[in-house]
């Protein structure tokens, strides 16, 4: 059974500085670490990491973030408790012609979608490491993903985690789908929702820092990348090269407060087009500084 180094954290009350802004220092002190994610509950956190070293490190530094935080607990947290929790309390999650839903809540009706579409359904096994479509980083991607018409066109997915980004992008017609990540776990996750999709071979899966791509492994129609905000920041070049000339970059794991750092990172060859946001995360649509792009974009 596999266990996931966790860190709990506990906000203190009647601090100095509001529960908001030590959440908010929380975020950036953890923005280089290798969170996996993060359960919040009113008075604390419980944050999850890919290895022991990780949430190690993390310990370490975390208590000179700011008089917020009044206590950090280092533990281990059995991955088979998170799927029995979720089976209480996770349900479907729509996001446009989307729903996103765990195996035990597939056969519901989702009803039509915008304008009377169908539809789609992608089923998620939850696991604590990668995304269920319960995040508003999710979330995000999902809603821009839909209004890129990506219809016979290639995708890469950045940081796939789950596959639900893949799984979206194939079922809204995609021609070809490439689905990476650094996590061997994150592939084998990934492997398991294809096969709760039925799908086969329409979703190559390939493990590995995508920092490290050949350089003829570029010219995707449309690349996703939800990932930290630092991530995106130190992969800006790699990201913004892997872009056909008309192509299209979906971003999110963004807080607003680092927005500006994001476009900054991305200006010298990527424009921003569209722009969605939900509390304090942002997902952008950027495309490539070439006129061709506005016939990737579904009609209104």
């Amino acid at each position: 059974m596999r266990t996931w180094p966790a860190l709990s954290i506990h906000f203190a009350s009647g601090g100095s500085q509001s529960e908001s802004e030590a959440r908010d220092l929380l975020l950036a002190a953890l923005n280089d670490a290798r969170v996996t994610a993060i359960q919040e509950f009113d008075d604390r956190w419980i944050v999850f990491f890919a290895d022991a070293a990780d949430r190690d490190q993390a310990a370490a530094v975390l208590p000179g973030s700011g008089p917020g935080i009044d206590s950090i607990e280092v533990m281990d947290v059995p991955d088979d408790d998170w799927a029995r929790r979720s089976q209480r309390n996770l349900t479907p999650v729509r996001v446009g012609r989307i729903v996103v839903t765990p195996p035990w809540a597939s056969d519901t009706e989702p009803g039509a979608g915008p304008a009377g579409e169908r539809a789609i359904t992608i089923i998620i096994q939850p696991s604590m490491g990668f995304g269920t479509g319960h995040h508003a980083t999710t979330r995000l991607c999902l809603d821009l993903l839909q209004r890129i018409d990506v219809s016979g066109k290639t995708v890469l997915d950045v940081g796939t985690g789950s596959g639900v980004l893949a799984l979206a992008a194939h079922a809204l017609g995609a021609r070809t789908v490439v689905a990476v990540d650094d996590d061997p776990d994150a592939i084998e996750s990934a492997r398991e929702n294809l096969a709760l999709n039925g799908i086969g071979e329409g979703i190559d899966l390939r493990l590995g820092d995508f920092r490290g791509m050949p350089q003829a492994d570029t010219g995707w129609d449309v690349v996703t990348a939800n990932l930290t905000g630092g991530l995106l920041v130190r992969g800006a070049e790699v990201l913004s090269t892997s872009v056909a000339p008309g192509g299209a970059l979906v971003v999110s794991g963004v807080t607003v407060d680092e927005e500006a750092g994001i476009l900054a990172a991305f200006a010298p060859r990527l424009k921003p087009v569209a722009r969605v946001a939900e509390d304090e995360w942002v997902g952008i649509v950027y495309r490539s500084l070439s006129p061709d792009l506005p016939t990737l974009f579904a009609a209104p």
